[in-house]
């Protein structure tokens, strides 16, 4: 009798913000929205760089001393990488993840985010401010893709641990910690409202 195992697991983690910490929601998507329109060095780099939409990644590296509401966003978030960290059983020692960047995202109705991975980092993740109905879902890539040479493509309705991509469609208020070399995208954006949400990246060390 055969036996088969999965081996080389790729933990997604998924749960409500608030699950540790109140977080007004209606008060951080007015403090995006706010930031993006007041932050002309971001607009000014979007711009340059043909990004759709808008992102502070490249302008702004405080927003939880800019606005209260992240320094919220940043203790729940602290609390909820501490369970992912258990979960994944990393061995830290006496160092701990520590948050590296905090950003905001506002992708527009066509507006596309092209799959990466996010270097240097050992946790990435976000939570959801803004999802109107028809908005871009998430999409991961398997990590062995590259590897994979001549191997078949599965059946559609394969397992959701066989696929080859998995479309994860959050909520708002939602927050999704993954592996920082997980290959991710944002496919467009075909809703006519904007897609708002919120990045991070954890270091060790």
């Amino acid at each position: 009798m055969s036996d088969i195992k999965s081996l080389f697991m790729t933990p997604l983690y998924r749960a409500a913000l608030s699950d540790h910490g109140k977080v007004d929601p209606s008060e951080l998507k007015q403090s995006c929205f706010v930031i993006a329109q007041d932050d002309e060095a971001g607009q000014d780099w979007c711009e340059a760089n043909d990004f759709p939409g808008y992102t502070s990644y490249a302008s702004l590296t405080d927003l939880p001393w800019r606005f209260p509401i992240f320094a919220d966003v940043v203790k729940a978030l602290d609390a909820h990488v501490a369970a992912f960290a258990r979960d994944l059983h990393f061995d830290l020692g006496d160092k701990a993840l520590k948050l590296e960047d905090i950003w905001i995202n506002i992708l527009p109705e066509g507006g596309i985010h092209t799959g990466h991975i996010h270097p240097h980092s050992v946790i990435s993740g976000t939570t959801y401010v803004s999802m109107p109905s028809d908005t871009s879902a998430i999409k991961f890539e398997d990590p062995r893709l590259p590897m994979m040479m001549a191997s078949p493509g599965r059946d559609k309705d394969a397992p959701e641990g066989l696929r080859q991509f998995v479309y994860v469609k959050p909520e708002v208020g939602d927050v999704l910690l993954w592996e920082s070399w997980l290959r991710h995208e944002v496919p467009m954006n075909n809703a006519e409202d904007e897609r708002v949400s919120v990045s991070f990246n954890y270091s060790w060390g």
